[in-house]
């Protein structure tokens, strides 16, 4: 076998996983079976990823997250310190719900901050930004800004994650690359 990738000693790897070119896994990490982690990821310090698990190019995960099996992540994708995913809605540890999980995707470039929870069943929308802390119970629209427990949007963001303040005609641009962006039937796609 190939391995094109980085590896700490301390790290466990379980056979039957997919892993890409350039990949950094560190300190005390467990990547189980039959995931699959893409091309330039990060997988910081204390993470497991669970099997069935896809990881796209260039994701990064922060310390201390558990990325349990049903859930996607697409390219470009910012997992902060100790945020949380669940894959169950009504876990018991008495019961068995293996065959319950529900599938989580969180899309291009979306960044979850730190101790966020994430739970099961949602999509998690292109460029999105969460908040630190913040508790998602519903989808999350592409390029929206949400905050709370339980999360609400208060705005939108650019690709860039700078926060759109749009003028009469729906129109905003990033402050950083000067990107313009349209609102219209409260949705947001960049122009």
């Amino acid at each position: 076998m190939n391995k094109n990738y980085f590896s700490h000693e301390t790290a466990v790897i379980d056979e039957g996983c997919k892993i890409g070119n350039h990949v950094k896994i560190w300190h005390f990490s467990h990547i189980m079976s039959g995931c699959e982690i893409g091309n330039r990821c990060n997988i910081g310090q204390n993470v497991v990823v669970s099997p069935q698990v896809i990881l796209g190019e260039n994701v990064k995960v922060q310390n201390n997250v558990s990325i349990y099996t049903g859930v996607i992540c697409e390219d470009d994708v910012f997992l902060g310190p100790s945020m949380v995913f669940t894959n169950v809605i009504n876990p018991r540890s008495a019961v068995n719900r293996k065959n319950e999980y529900a599938k989580t995707l969180v899309k291009k470039g979306a960044s979850i901050g730190a101790n966020a929870t994430i739970v099961c069943g949602n999509i998690i929308g292109k460029y999105s930004l969460i908040g630190a802390g913040a508790v998602v119970t519903k989808e999350v629209k592409n390029y929206a800004l949400v905050v709370g427990n339980p999360s609400k949007q208060i705005g939108w963001v650019s690709e860039y994650g700078h926060r759109l303040h749009f003028n009469e005609d729906g129109i905003a641009f990033c402050s950083e690359t000067n990107q313009e962006y349209k609102l219209e039937n409260n949705s947001v796609h960049r122009i």
